[in-house]
C-alpha cells in the first residue's frame, strides 16, 4: 500500500472557551480574526485564559490531514520544525499516538502555537505565533527523508516561502510521487499567485481549495474554477461548503455531497475533507467515492471542537468509509 508524506507549519492549537467576548479587546483581538503574534504577546493571551477550558493538541493543516489518513491506516509521516520544549512534546507526542512517523527538525526557538479563543456564540479568534514552525528552509529539505512514500501533502501556507516549496515539490517529483497541495488561505494565494499557478502547472497533481481560494487562484465561481484547475492538474477539488465539492479530472466535473451532521466547530474540515480524499486514491476509489470518503471524515470532525476527530469516534468512522467503499 502507498505510504503518505505530509509537510506543514507544525502547530499546537490551544482551544480555549471563553465564557464571555470581554477578552477580545483586553488582547487588541478583532472577534473572528487570525491575528499573528509574537512570542510575548502570544504568552499574554496564553496566560490571560489560562483560568478557561482549553484543550491542547497538535495542529497545523497538513499535519491534521496526515492525522486523519494515520487514523483510517494508512502509513504516514509528518515533516515540520518545532522548539525543544513543551509545546513541541506535545506536538511530537500526537503525533506518535496516531501512529506517525516524525521528521522533525529542532529549533532553539519556541514551538508555534495558535490560540484559538472561541466565542460563546462558537466563532472562534486566533492569536498565531508561528515560532519555530517558519524557521524551516530549502536547506533542511535532504532526499533521504523523501524515500519510501508514494504520496506527499504539503499545505498552501508555505507558499510564502517560495525556495522552500520548490525545493521540496522538484525532490517529490524527482522521486516519482502524486503530489496534493492544500492551497491554505485566499489571502496568500492571492499575495502568490503567479509563483503558485506555476508550482501547480509543473509539479502538483492534486489541487485543493475552498470557494474563496479557487476565486483567488482562478478569478473564477467554483464550476468555472475548478475547470480551470483541472486543465494544470490531474484532480481538482473546490470545497463548496453545505454544497458539498466539484471533482474535476480530465474536463469532466462530479458534484459530491456532505453527510448530515450537527455541526459545532468547522475547524479542520478541509484538512480532514483532503485526509478522506488522499484515503480514497490511495486505494485506487473512484474520484466521485474520493469525494464522498473525505465528506464522511469532514462531517465528523465538525461535530467536536477543533480540528481532530475524537478518539472513540474513529471506530464508526472506519466502518462508514468501509461501508462506502463497498456500497
Amino acid at each position: 500500500m502507498a505510504k503518505l508524506l505530509g509537510m506543514g507549519n507544525a502547530l499546537v492549537d490551544i482551544m480555549t472557551q471563553l465564557d464571555k467576548d470581554d477578552y477580545l479587546p483586553v488582547f487588541g483581538l478583532p472577534k473572528g480574526s487570525m491575528t499573528l503574534v509574537d512570542a510575548v504577546k502570544s504568552r499574554s493571551v496564553y496566560d490571560g485564559t489560562g483560568h478557561l477550558q482549553r484543550t491542547i493538541r497538535s495542529g497545523g493543516s497538513a499535519a491534521n490531514t496526515i492525522h486523519g489518513a494515520a487514523r483510517l491506516g494508512i502509513e504516514s509521516a509528518f515533516m515540520g520544525k518545532i522548539g525543544r520544549d513543551q509545546l513541541g512534546e506535545v506536538f511530537l507526542t500526537d503525533l506518535l499516538s496516531s501512529n506517525i512517523k516524525p521528521s522533525l527538525l529542532y529549533s532553539e526557538t519556541e514551538s508555534g502555537r495558535a490560540i484559538a479563543l472561541v466565542s460563546p456564540d462558537t466563532e472562534r479568534t486566533f492569536a498565531t505565533y508561528l515560532g519555530a514552525a517558519v524557521e524551516m528552509t530549502d536547506l533542511d529539505m535532504e532526499e533521504q527523508l523523501f524515500e519510501g512514500f508514494q504520496y506527499f501533502h504539503i499545505e498552501g501556507y508555505l507558499v510564502q516561502n517560495h525556495k522552500l516549496l520548490k525545493r521540496s515539490l522538484e525532490i517529490a517529483k524527482s522521486k516519482g510521487m502524486k503530489v496534493s497541495i492544500d492551497m491554505a488561505s485566499y489571502n496568500i494565494v492571492d499575495e502568490n499567485k503567479e509563483f503558485l499557478q506555476l508550482m501547480v502547472k509543473d509539479y502538483v497533481d492534486i489541487v485543493f481549495a475552498n470557494e474563496e481560494e479557487a476565486k483567488a487562484f482562478t478569478g473564477r465561481e467554483p464550476a468555472e474554477a475548478v475547470e480551470i484547475i483541472g486543465k494544470n492538474c490531474e484532480v481538482a477539488v473546490v470545497k463548496i461548503g453545505r454544497h458539498g465539492s466539484l471533482i474535476n479530472q480530465h474536463n469532466k466535473t462530479h458534484q459530491v455531497g456532505i453527510i448530515t451532521a450537527n455541526s459545532i466547530d468547522t475547524t479542520g474540515a478541509g484538512d480532514l475533507y483532503a485526509s478522506g480524499f488522499l484515503y480514497g486514491m490511495i486505494h485506487k476509489q473512484p474520484l466521485e467515492k474520493c469525494g464522498r470518503i473525505g465528506a464522511i471524515l469532514a462531517g465528523k470532525v465538525i461535530e467536536v471542537m477543533g480540528p481532530k476527530i475524537a478518539d472513540g469516534q474513529w471506530q464508526a468512522v472506519r466502518e462508514m468509509v468501509a461501508a462506502e467503499m463497498t456500497h
